[in-house]
């Protein structure tokens, strides 16, 4: 397997740790992650004033000449499966999929096939460069398996380290429809009782909450105050449906990217999306408020009603703007369809 050396000087004022050092120093276009370095470490493949050294945190002096010889990209053990898959755009570094209901995006043991990664190995073959040292996808962030919409993959090991860098600093756009139960306005004086609810100008929504793990179900997470995750949604109404309005379509966006956090967030403040089977429930709508078409188009929706339709963020290699929108697909516009016609 063929490699090439990667050399530099160790700069003034090092980290303790070597990994560390390293990360801070080695050269931007090797796009090496502080994690990728660790694993070179051990792996043999640092030399320090032509020494090897194989332990992450040995100490590194000001001065030191390293060298890191990188091999070509592994294969991935991961199998590429032909799965027809919508393309928003693609260069040579990244790739921005419209996501259907249904997929999910990374093998697991319950999924070992049929998922995004194993269609973009088939979509991208030779054109993936190599994500921590594997030819591989680079997942910089999820949506889960019955939400559809935008997802920016990167295709090299820069563009991964760029995009991760702007997700971890919650300066990516994204943007979600969904469609809840009620209708979360500011007038309501039961949202306002709610803990880590508020509202901004233009009668947004925001949530402020910490999220974890549930402590009995591990598959769920859950809201706290103390401990957990800082995590922050904002939503706006953009229709209601019934009479009086019994649902809502909203616009949520993310401040920060938690899992389930819309999902979680909603059903905290009351207002738990449609279709949801573990934060929304299956809630009785009067038929007083919605036809009775309504209420069974409801009642039969086989999935939350949420779609990631904007993603906006700068390309890693580039610095170029990039925005992309998706419309929502069928199974929520027949939904829609039917409320409007309440």
């Amino acid at each position: 397997m063929q490699s090439t050396r990667l050399e530099f000087v160790i700069a003034a004022a090092p980290p303790p740790r070597l990994d560390k050092a390293l990360s801070r120093d080695v050269p931007e276009t090797a796009a090496l992650s502080r994690t990728r370095l660790a694993r070179l470490i051990t792996e043999g493949a640092v030399s320090v004033d032509g020494q090897v050294v194989t332990d992450p945190k040995a100490r590194v002096v000001e001065g030191a000449q390293v060298a890191i010889a990188l091999t070509e990209a592994e294969e991935s053990h991961i199998a590429p499966e032909a799965i027809p898959l919508v393309v928003v755009y693609e260069d040579d570094d990244l790739i921005v999929i419209d996501k259907p209901a249904g997929m999910v995006v990374h093998p697991a043991p319950g999924t070992p096939s049929g998922t995004l990664v194993n269609a973009l190995l088939a979509h991208c073959g030779d054109n993936l460069s190599g994500v921590g040292g594997v030819k591989r996808p680079g997942i910089v962030h999820r949506i889960d398996k019955d939400t559809s919409g935008l997802l920016v993959v990167a295709k090299s090991d820069a563009a991964h380290h760029g995009l991760a860098a702007q997700f971890a600093a919650h300066s990516a756009e994204r943007h979600y429809t969904a469609l809840c139960y009620g209708v979360p306005d500011g007038s309501d004086p039961r949202l306002r009782g709610v803990k880590g609810a508020s509202f901004e100008p233009g009668n947004i929504l925001r949530l402020t909450t910490q999220l974890t793990r549930h402590p009995t179900d591990r598959q769920r997470q859950a809201v706290v105050f103390h401990g957990g995750r800082h995590a922050v949604t904002r939503a706006r109404v953009v229709e209601s449906f019934g009479q009086p309005a019994a649902v809502s379509l909203i616009d949520c966006w993310l401040e920060t990217g938690r899992t389930h956090q819309i999902r979680v967030h909603m059903a905290h403040a009351g207002h738990g999306l449609l279709g949801d089977p573990v934060y929304g429930g299956r809630r009785k709508l009067s038929p007083r408020a919605l036809s009775p078409e309504a209420v069974d188009a409801i009642g039969a929706f086989p999935r939350q009603a949420l779609h990631a339709a904007v993603l906006g963020f700068e390309h890693p290699l580039s610095g170029e703007k990039l925005s992309f929108s998706a419309p929502l697909p069928d199974d929520l516009e027949r939904l829609l369809e039917v409320l409007r016609r309440t």
